[in-house]
């Protein structure tokens, strides 16, 4: 049975005006674009969306902008991490408030919180009634939560799933076995084809905010096992899938949602743009996937945007806004 975190969710960008306010329209425009391009839902407030940088008004906005844009059957399952668990479990009842499916939740990140802790984190949040996506992140949180860690808190019915961001493809195979039923899903771009091979059942995926047809298209493939498809794609894609797991993610996905008619946008600090060299190196490979899919991908005339300076953007000055 396909559940709400199955498929290729994505953990959706955040278009931010000129002033760096949110554009909530665009944002809007932004899910509904993804569902018609074959994407089965998105993931709201995660890094990617920049939420350590919003207020908690623009935080629950995001989620609402989000359920109200998403057609039947599109799945909206926000990210609800924060300090202390009481206000993670605030996001996880805001989010069921809304009407979303699920969430999305990073262990303790404050500090390197140990097993009790982590236990306890998941405990509380779970009270909020949505079933519950963790998400494993140890290079960020420094929280590993490990193949023994995920078996305690599915066997207590904490959780349903995990977005493994190791980049260890063994992980599932163990996962499987300490777990079994435990959903792993893939969290880290650049190594899509090795976890739908092993079996996982969804993708917490980037880059289909810029490149939504060629990437459901590589996870369609991969997870049917078709390799002889999924392969040469994901050669192709992957120079462009590697940036989902270095430090300047989101600016390299907004450049290429720029470079591909969309609208990407600048960043809020901390964050900065891009260098010339990681600039040009992004553009490149944007532009070789845009020609080797035949261009498809590239919004429509007069939805398009232009590129900024290193990788900041604006809107285009064809007049109106452009979409995202």
């Amino acid at each position: 049975m396909t559940k709400p975190w199955h498929g290729v969710l994505v953990a959706t960008a955040l278009p931010l005006d000129e002033s760096l306010a949110v554009d909530y329209d665009r944002y809007a425009e932004h899910v509904t674009w993804l569902a018609a391009h074959g994407c089965h839902g998105v993931t709201p407030n995660g890094s990617l969306g920049e939420y350590q940088t919003l207020t908690s008004t623009e935080r629950a906005r995001v989620v609402t902008t989000a359920v109200e844009a998403a057609p039947a059957g599109f799945t909206v399952m926000p990210g609800v991490a924060a300090y202390g668990a009481a206000e993670a479990r605030g996001w996880a009842e805001q989010a069921a408030e809304a009407g979303c499916q699920a969430v999305m939740l990073l262990p303790p990140n404050a500090y390197r919180a140990d097993e009790r802790a982590v236990l306890a984190h998941y405990r509380e949040v779970a009270k909020a009634g949505l079933p519950v996506v963790a998400y494993n992140n140890p290079i960020d949180t420094k929280i590993d939560l490990v193949p023994e860690l995920l078996a305690r808190l599915y066997q207590e019915g904490l959780i349903v799933g995990v977005k493994e961001f190791t980049g260890d493809v063994r992980r599932p195979y163990r996962i499987a076995e300490l777990a079994p039923g435990l959903d792993v899903l893939c969290g880290a771009d650049d190594v899509t084809l090795e976890l739908a091979i092993a079996g996982a059942p969804g993708w917490i995926a980037g880059y289909p905010n810029a490149l939504p047809e060629s990437t459901v298209e590589l996870w369609q493939a991969a997870s049917s096992g078709d390799l002889a498809k999924a392969l040469p794609l994901y050669r192709l894609l992957h120079p462009l899938l590697r940036w989902d797991s270095r430090t300047e993610f989101v600016q390299a996905i907004k450049l290429s949602m720029d470079i591909a008619g969309r609208y990407g946008g600048p960043c809020r600090q901390p964050r900065v743009p891009l260098t010339p060299e990681h600039e040009a190196a992004v553009r490149q490979a944007t532009e070789h996937v845009l020609a080797g899919s035949g261009a498809t991908e590239r919004a429509p005339s007069g939805l398009t945007s232009s590129a900024g300076p290193r990788g900041t953007s604006r809107p285009s000055s064809a007049g109106g806004k452009t979409a995202n």
